[in-house]
């Protein structure tokens, strides 16, 4: 049987041929399914999508996958243009600027023509210096880019005979010895861990499986703890494994029974205190271990700090002030910004925490980072990301300022600064325009020195782009944020006026997660073809605070989809864009804002781009048994308890909401191992949207990785060919897929 006439009863095409290109979209067959909720009855036709393992479901999936591939066939070029235009713009022998750590530098290595990269380090040879050193530029992928360099993780090796593979947490233990490094070679982000001897390469005996991420080490070299999951997906258990010993025999730390709450284990960079962290999405709790206590000790033992309180979230550091170990707790006790303060070594409730900085509502306090001689407090304001730095002396808090850029619109965040003790505070710094820069910072002479640039070969100069802050007025007269790039002179007319240009909007807006301003090699072939790349900061999203947060989840989720709705239409108003060639893009809970989106207002984008999107999210929230259901309830509701909570979601759900009306073109993509939104949410929206056209929607498009998991598929040239396929459908639908790029 063809693929083109597979779609029907879902059987598979045997391999024995290439068949022929279907000549029409497949339709999957109803076969309906009812459940009564809260004295409703609600029919899912395509339910049946969901049994992973059927010949039926495989079938469909790879009938859709063959329609995709006849469709956009035409891309073939431009995809392999496009792919040929981030290959080139990519220095793919490179190294990253090297972190120091105890008595080594660490940094990671790419290679070209090889899918993935290398972990090393080498020896500090100045301990007073904290300069990072520089490889030679003409380095071979086969010869040491710093003398001493070891190869701590080769991961095109480990990677080899797996179609997926996928590094998580790896970590070096405290005497620089041993190496813990997790590996996914299936997609689901279940790894297994494995332990290597670094002073004699090989491999020990010990694997952990089902672990989620990585491991932290204990201070005495020979213990590391790590997390698992139960069968919704949710890390519940934390465990302590001794080198030498089986898994089965580890000790279990701490079982979390509540279904809301997530647990997970790590260190202080002092490295005194281990921490288990348990955190729903509104309430959290920690557990500590001091590790300089003397055995036997209540001290020596794991304890509670501050008992879970009902919507009190808060996060735990060792910090030395004027001599005196304290913990820092950055907390929302008092306001819903967040403030810090200190606490005593022991257990302590919200009473007894001290402000160190006090509830701004102006501020949104997000984390602190504790140092010997500093703190680094990650904030933002008025939709901007910022650090702030709070000196310490002999006397307590001295000097209290911000680290200033030029931009108007940028991202800054520190990273890769591991050691208590160290003078220099690692920035990450990037803009829509500007190319991730690593700078270090000196607060000892409050110098910034930028060591690294990522390089964008061609002749890349980012002063031949324009960045924008615009503001989209919503419906009930909130004022959105909307970051916008574009070439310099793009939107200039013949007369010397402006004019509109093929625009992708992007957004996301759940979780308080900022997706804030960011480069991309792969957006230039956007940019460079006259197109212009925006994002919606909606609510939902945590860019304006926590109010943001809070006004675009649970009953006022809505909040989310007309934020986006109302940036679309201040573009088209304000000149920017035009609706035929404006294409909307968002994935996961992104994914469900393009398909509540496109239900709401079709007619204002000229295509859609739906990453593995969560639009069955009714569905979802009614099964407490599926991965995350239930960690999910403080996000969205539960609808199976509340009857007005399961009204509220059925009003906007993607899935539920599907119409007979003109839908624009929608690509919808998914992997087929993806635990955070299952590949049958954007299959069943497919079929759906397929039955309820009169036309079957040929437009509609289901491009499922059968090799990949939430991320897609593994493999930076698979990425860059992934990311290529589509860029080339964007472009398509913007009418540049035949411009000659600047």
């Amino acid at each position: 049987m063809s693929e083109s006439s597979a779609a029907p009863s879902g059987t598979a095409t045997p391999d024995a041929e290439a068949p022929a290109a279907p000549s029409a979209p497949p339709v999957a067959d109803r076969r309906p399914t009812s459940r009564e909720i809260h004295g409703l009855t609600r029919t899912d036709d395509y339910e049946w999508l969901r049994e992973k393992e059927s010949d039926d479901v495989t079938g469909y999936l790879e009938a859709e996958n063959a329609w995709t591939r006849a469709r956009t066939a035409h891309l073939g070029d431009l995809r392999q243009q496009v792919f040929d235009e981030i290959k080139a713009r990519t220095r793919e022998t490179d190294l990253s600027v090297p972190t120091r750590n105890r008595g080594h530098w660490y940094y990671a290595r790419s290679f070209e023509g090889r899918e993935y990269g290398a972990s090393c380090r080498v020896p500090v040879t100045d301990p007073d210096d904290w300069t990072p050193p520089q490889p030679a530029e003409d380095c071979a992928p086969d010869e040491p880019a710093l003398p001493g360099e070891e190869v701590l993780l080769d991961l095109n090796a480990l990677a080899e005979g797996h179609e997926f593979f996928s590094l998580g947490g790896s970590a070096v233990s405290l005497d620089g010895r041993l190496l813990g490094y997790a590996v996914d070679t299936v997609g689901d982000e279940r790894y297994t861990v494995r332990f290597k001897d670094l002073t004699t390469g090989d491999l020990l005996d010990d694997e952990l499986t089902g672990v989620m991420g990585g491991v932290t080490w204990h201070p005495n070299g020979v213990d590391c703890l790590y997390s698992t999951v139960d069968e919704s997906w949710r890390p519940d258990k934390v465990w302590r494994h001794r080198l030498g010993t089986a898994q089965a025999d580890d000790e279990l730390v701490h079982h979390e029974t509540d279904g809301r709450f997530f647990t997970g284990v790590g260190r202080t960079r002092s490295e005194r205190f281990l921490v288990v962290a348990v955190g729903s999405k509104t309430t959290s709790e920690y557990r500590y271990l001091d590790t300089h206590a003397e055995p036997g000790t209540p001290e020596a033992a794991w304890q509670v700090f501050a008992e879970r309180v009902e919507d009190v979230e808060y996060s735990l550091d060792h910090a030395v002030i004027a001599g005196e170990d304290l913990f820092l707790v950055t907390h929302n006790a008092t306001g819903p910004d967040f403030e810090l303060a200190t606490a005593p070594l022991a257990p302590t409730p919200a009473s007894g925490w001290t402000p160190l900085i006090a509830h701004d509502p102006s501020v949104r306090l997000e984390d602190v980072d504790a140092f010997a001689g500093h703190l680094v407090v990650h904030q933002r304001s008025n939709g901007l990301t910022q650090l702030r730095i709070l000196e310490l002396g002999p006397g307590g808090v001295g000097e209290d300022y911000l680290v200033e850029f030029d931009e108007p619109v940028y991202t800054v965040g520190s990273g890769g600064n591991p050691g208590f003790a160290q003078p220099v505070v690692r920035i990450g710094y990037t803009t829509l325009a500007v190319p991730s820069s690593v700078y270090d910072y000196d607060v000892r002479t409050r110098e910034l020195t930028l060591l690294r640039r990522t390089p964008v070969l061609g002749g890349y100069d980012p002063a031949d782009y324009e960045e924008h802050r615009l503001w989209a007025t919503a419906d009930d007269g909130e004022q959105v944020p909307i970051s916008v790039v574009c070439r310099i002179g793009a939107r200039e007319d013949d007369g010397g006026g402006t004019r509109p240009v093929p625009t992708l909007l992007y957004g996301y807006g759940s979780y308080e997660a900022s997706i804030d301003p960011y480069f991309s090699v792969a957006r230039l072939s956007l940019l460079d073809r006259g197109a212009a790349f925006a994002i919606a900061h909606v609510r939902g999203g945590g860019e304006m605070g926590r109010r943001w947060y809070d006004q675009g989840k649970t009953t006022r989720k809505k909040n989310t989809f007309s934020d986006f709705v109302a940036c679309a239409r201040h573009l088209v108003d304000t000149g920017w864009a035009t609706p035929d060639t404006l294409v909307a893009e968002g994935a996961s809970a992104g994914g469900m804002l393009m398909g509540a989106v496109a239900n709401q207002a079709p007619e204002l984008f000229g295509g859609i781009v739906a990453g593995v999107p969560f639009v069955d999210a009714l569905t979802t929230m009614l099964d407490a048994t599926l991965p995350l259901t239930v960690t999910e309830y403080d996000e969205w509701g539960n609808p199976e308890a509340d009857p007005e909570v399961y009204a509220y979601m059925a009003s906007y759900a993607p899935y539920d909401n599907v119409g007979d009306q003109a839908y624009p073109p929608i690509l919808a993509e998914t992997s087929l191992h993806d635990t955070r939104v299952l590949y049958v949410e954007p299959a069943k929206w497919v079929a759906k949207l397929r039955a309820t056209g009169p036309d079957s929607r040929p437009h509609v498009l289901l491009r499922t990785e059968m090799a990949g998991g939430h991320g897609g598929v593994s493999g930076r040239y698979k990425s860059w060919h992934d990311r290529a396929f589509t860029l080339a459908w964007i472009l398509d639908r913007m009418g540049l897929a035949g411009t000659t790029p600047r």
